[in-house]
């Protein structure tokens, strides 16, 4: 395991078995990889063990927060919280992830800092760089949990 980088149940508001990446592979400010092994996603596994591949979107949206978490320590500042408000442009090349089949998932920052921020992402086998899934995430990043708050937009 890489002692260079935290363990990912730090850099993400996610725990226990929602927290499905398994490390950090590399990250610049530019971009992010991480690890992940579909058998630690059995909380959304089919009863034969596969994970569907619609999880992808999860898995780079998770590598996302974990690029937002590294760059916010980078600057000795606490991460931002972001909301994934959608995808673009996804292509699946495949029908699930197998257990056990190791995968790299990347996210590549495309465009914006604050608000609406845009990442190019990809999921990958570890032995095999053709992409099984690729496709832009926009997420929305604020500077406080509590500009999320149910009714906050109308009482400006």
């Amino acid at each position: 395991m890489d002692e260079a980088f935290p363990p990912i149940a730090d850099l993400i508001p996610h725990s226990g078995p929602m927290c499905l990446l398994d490390r950090v592979l590399e990250h610049s400010p530019e971009r992010t990889v991480c690890r992940v092994d579909p058998s630690g996603s059995a909380i959304l596994a089919r009863p034969d063990g596969s994970v569907p591949v619609w999880v992808a979107i999860e898995y780079m949206a998770q590598c996302v927060a974990v690029h937002g978490g590294l760059a916010a320590r980078a600057l000795g500042e606490a991460p931002r919280p972001g909301l994934l408000l959608g995808s673009r442009r996804v292509r699946f090349d495949a029908v699930d992830f197998a257990p056990g089949d190791a995968m790299c998932v990347i996210a590549r920052h495309h465009a914006g800092e604050r608000g609406l921020v845009v990442f190019e992402c990809a999921v990958a086998r570890e032995s095999d760089s053709a992409p099984l899934v690729q496709g832009r995430l926009n997420v929305y990043i604020a500077d406080d949990w509590r500009d999320f708050e149910i009714g906050k937009a109308f009482d400006e």
